[in-house]
């Protein structure tokens, strides 16, 4: 039977180049986001292959989007195997520029996104005793980044969110994994949230991350596409993915040194 997967945030980055990958192994797919043009297109693209998918515009943050999406998925499909967990946004900006608004839609998106995907999905994989999540996470889940408090909080959450719900459910044969990239080279700005003490300040840090994303440290969406594969086929419980990998490991071996040094580059950003 041709398994089939369910992709959130599948428009664009690392979504659509999973949702491609997938198709090219011959899965059967899910699409949500909340571009229905560019979803549509995505889908469009993979129907040429002559692979099925069903593009369901959907925003993770209304648990009631996400029950609507999980009783279209079925009514087309007699099951999902695969939940990837994906639909995120990123936000730069010091603390006191942060306003509650951009805590509520950094948390709201990043966290309770994932939740309400896996809330409305587990019965359906504890019923059939079987089924995968992979949750799309980041570099910022495994250590913390100055000027990036809101998205690690989302990010560390997800960590714990991972950990503790592999305890809980693989013995139920639902596996349950983590893929974490660094900045991923992609369409992300569009929606990535920038703050400062003025706009000025803000647009810096926007040039900044942009700098950033041409850099060798930054990871491409195949990429990650590859580690979801390698996740899911391999029954990874965790992938840090490229360049953030070797600095992860640091961190978890010598985690005063690595911020020690964050706060020297954060004393210098402050003087600048």
């Amino acid at each position: 039977m041709t398994p089939t997967a369910l992709i959130t945030g599948a428009s664009q980055g690392i979504g659509q180049a999973t949702a491609l990958l997938l198709a090219s192994k011959g899965y059967n797919l899910i699409l949500a986001s909340r571009t229905p043009e560019t979803l549509n297109q995505l889908a469009q693209s993979i129907q040429n292959t002559g692979q099925k998918v069903l593009p369901i515009p959907t925003d993770t943050r209304d648990p009631q989007q996400v029950q609507n999406l999980l009783q279209k998925a079925l009514e087309t499909f007699p099951h999902i195997d695969i939940l990837i967990n994906n639909a995120g946004i990123c936000m730069t900006g010091p603390i006191q520029n942060t306003t509650l608004e951009d805590w509520h839609n950094i948390i709201d998106t990043n966290l309770w996104g994932y939740i309400h995907t896996i809330h409305t999905l587990i019965p359906h994989f504890i019923q059939r005793q079987q089924g995968t999540i992979v949750n799309v996470g980041s570099f910022g889940g495994k250590i913390p980044l100055p000027y990036m408090s809101a998205y690690c909080t989302s990010k560390y959450a997800i960590t714990g969110l991972t950990e503790t719900l592999r305890l809980e459910l693989a013995p139920q044969n639902i596996h349950i994994c983590a893929v974490h990239p660094s900045a991923t080279n992609s369409d992300f700005l569009q929606r990535a949230i920038f703050r400062g003490k003025d706009q000025t300040e803000a647009n810096q840090r926007n040039q900044q991350m942009r700098e950033l994303l041409q850099t060798p440290i930054a990871s491409k969406p195949q990429d990650v596409a590859n580690a979801i594969w390698e996740a899911i086929t391999h029954k990874k419980s965790e992938i840090v993915v490229g360049s953030a990998a070797p600095i992860a490991t640091a961190y978890q071996h010598f985690p005063s040194i690595l911020q020690w040094l964050m706060q020297q580059t954060t004393k210098t950003q402050q003087k600048t």
